[in-house]
């Protein structure tokens, strides 16, 4: 049983960090379900019997993979005073609560439904985002209440209310939407712009995507897949380029072209790889184009050192996980057909 619960920490803290990943291995993410759905099932049969092992393991390890494994067991049981006590653990959690939202996405909106439905219009801040991520998760309507919750005076509430408002195309909100766009908070005025997209409207968010997108933060993948999904692919391939003239946006320019999927500039993406500052992002590129390439272990390196001073210098002690370019266009060769024509960002 103690088993069980430690591989069930464990294994959702790798799972959620597998699919943080840029871009994410679908395959190792498939695989990780399957091993914690197995041992799921061990707590599911030892019941209540294995609340002092999973107390003590939040107790000792208070992370998110602990959180995780006690919240499900809370709202698996139904257990209405330890969700309570998951959420107060939740509060004290610096990365938004994120086993308790995980475990509120794993269990079946029928179990999770009278938690949410009381949560979402309560006074604390904390409750009304678990119930708004919850909704998010299982991609759940909540009605007219997501109006009300998209002007939140709670940050974190209001972005992942304009998140659930886009993804569920509320189109009756597109006005409250594009309001948004003015708020003093990074987050809200990303999902905003995301929702906008979503909407077909995404014009009116281009300029502050841009800015986010060029900024360098960790929104700026989000932010550049809604630029380019707004388009039109001739305009965003024409502003990657001036992004090229930029040693400080360069990369992102690199990572925007694998959201393109334009196979046919595999050759290019190539010669990123041989440039410390692009090499990563030219490598998350390469991934989402031909995520078959994943197999190819010798295709990559964990060794910065592998590939020259220039990147041993560059990487430092960074732990990452680098593109073999000449090994990378070897398997080009041999598995990727020819293109007629090529259209790479041009570096000016």
């Amino acid at each position: 049983m103690r088993q069980h619960a430690e591989l069930v920490a464990f294994l959702w803290a790798q799972r959620d960090s597998w699919s943080a990943e840029d871009p994410p291995d679908a395959k190792v993410v498939a695989e990780i379900d399957e091993r914690l759905e197995i041992n799921l099932d061990g707590l599911r049969i030892a019941g209540a019997a294995a609340w002092p092992l999973l107390s003590e393991q939040y107790e000792n390890f208070p992370e998110k993979g602990e959180l995780f494994a006690f919240a499900w067991m809370a709202l698996e049981l139904d257990d209405g005073k330890r969700v309570e006590q998951a959420v107060e653990f939740a509060r004290l959690a610096a990365d938004d609560a994120k086993g308790l939202v995980g475990a509120l996405a794993s269990h079946k909106p029928a179990t999770i439904g009278p938690y949410v439905r009381n949560w979402i219009g309560g006074q604390d801040a904390l409750i009304r985002f678990l119930a708004i991520s919850s909704c998010l998760a299982h991609n759940v309507n909540p009605g007219q209440t997501l109006a009300r919750l998209i002007k939140d005076h709670d940050s974190k509430v209001r972005a992942a209310a304009l998140r659930l408002a886009g993804q569920l195309r509320c189109f009756d909100l597109e006005r409250e939407i594009q309001a948004a766009l003015d708020h003093e908070d990074g987050p809200v005025r990303l999902w905003a712009s995301w929702a906008l997209v979503e909407l077909g409207a995404g014009d009116l968010a281009r300029q502050e995507l841009a800015r986010i997108a060029t900024a360098g933060g960790t929104d700026a993948v989000v932010a550049m897949r809604a630029l380019v999904k707004a388009g039109p692919e001739n305009d965003v391939r024409t502003w990657m380029g001036g992004l090229m003239k930029s040693p400080s946006t360069a990369a992102m320019a690199v990572r925007g072209i694998g959201m393109l999927g334009d196979k046919s500039a595999l050759g290019w993406l190539v010669e990123r790889m041989k440039e410390p500052a692009l090499a990563l992002m030219a490598k998350a590129s390469f991934l989402e184009l031909f995520p078959e390439a994943r197999e190819e272990s010798k295709l990559f390196t964990g060794d910065p050192v592998e590939l020259g001073k220039p990147f041993a210098t560059f990487f430092a002690d960074r732990t990452v996980t680098l593109s073999l370019a000449d090994k990378v266009s070897e398997w080009a060769g041999m598995n990727v057909p020819a293109t007629a024509e090529t259209r790479p960002i041009a570096r000016r």
